[in-house]
């Protein structure tokens, strides 16, 4: 089996590796020449982007939106174009349902196979090859991936059998994703307003019923001053922005992801769109008056 990946981010480079251990002919494919060197000598196959593309059984595509997918799908040199027939594309970008939906017609149109598969799990299960996968396709689709599936992720919900669903499901996912990140850095910052330690607030609230994944995960980042970016704080604007657009469409209110929204688009305004997601917690220490670790 041989494989494309399109995008060596922090998701995608993991997912790549997954893909070299569990034996599949994987290249990959990024803007930095330095990302895909350092792919190859991981293992990586040294073949030609152009080649790799029109040899691949699957593409992967590991983008950071619609506009980057689209354009590395169905742009100049676009990797639709150059794929044979009977190939799958696996899209892995939180987009809109109705996008996915859209990309998966003119994807098919070519004679190939869709799978809307947005995942999560970061860039720890991504190199493990232990992400959840919410995908929707058609049946042809997800027999024409499943290899691949099984090598980069513990768990594949299939959640429809046309593309759309998959891309919704992820939506919630960050609804709840960015609003508890949110919420973790308020409460922390709170905990300074009131004498707390940060360190002390992760450690003890961890342990109790206002925990959450996304407080265990990015507290410690809070706690140690580290906002070395694994996930950013503009994923989270274009994510929750999403949320944003689909929300208002369908009449529906969402105020607790408005509220988080503004708190990620007042972080990157102020400068650390691409630090850590959990740099949101600058904005409410720099409202308070608070001085959060590692700063001067």
């Amino acid at each position: 089996m041989k494989a494309v990946v399109i995008g060596l981010g922090s998701m995608g480079y993991g997912m790549a590796c997954s893909l070299q251990r569990a034996g599949v002919e994987t290249v990959g494919v990024d803007i930095s020449p330095e990302r895909e060197a350092a792919f190859r000598a991981k293992g990586g196959a040294p073949t030609p982007r152009a080649e790799a593309i029109a040899n691949a059984d699957a593409v992967i595509v590991v983008v950071v939106n619609a506009a980057q997918s689209d354009a590395v799908l169905f742009g100049e040199s676009g990797a639709v174009a150059q794929m044979k027939p009977g190939a799958v594309v696996i899209n892995c970008p939180t987009v809109s349902p109705a996008h996915a939906r859209q990309a998966q017609a003119r994807v098919t149109a070519r004679g190939l196979h869709y799978l809307d598969a947005p995942i999560s799990g970061g860039s720890a299960k991504a190199a493990q090859g232990k992400l959840t996968v919410m995908a929707s396709g058609r049946p042809e689709a997800f027999a024409a991936a499943r290899p691949f599936l099984d090598a980069m992720a513990e768990t594949v919900f299939e959640l429809g059998d046309e593309a759309g669903p998959g891309s919704a499901m992820k939506v919630i996912n960050q609804l709840l994703a960015g609003v508890h990140i949110a919420a973790a850095a308020e409460a922390i910052t709170f905990g300074i307003s009131q004498g707390v330690d940060p360190a002390r607030t992760v450690e003890v609230i961890s342990k109790c019923a206002g925990t959450s994944w996304m407080f265990e995960n990015r507290g410690p980042h809070i706690a140690a001053g580290d906002y070395t970016p694994h996930s950013a704080v503009d994923i989270f604007v274009k994510d929750l922005g999403i949320v944003s657009d689909i929300s208002r469409a369908a009449r529906f209110s969402a105020p607790l992801a408005a509220a988080a929204l503004q708190q990620f688009l007042a972080a990157s305004g102020a400068g650390h769109g691409g630090e850590d997601d959990a740099a949101v917690a600058k904005v409410y220490a720099r409202n308070a008056g608070l001085r959060l670790p590692g700063e001067a």
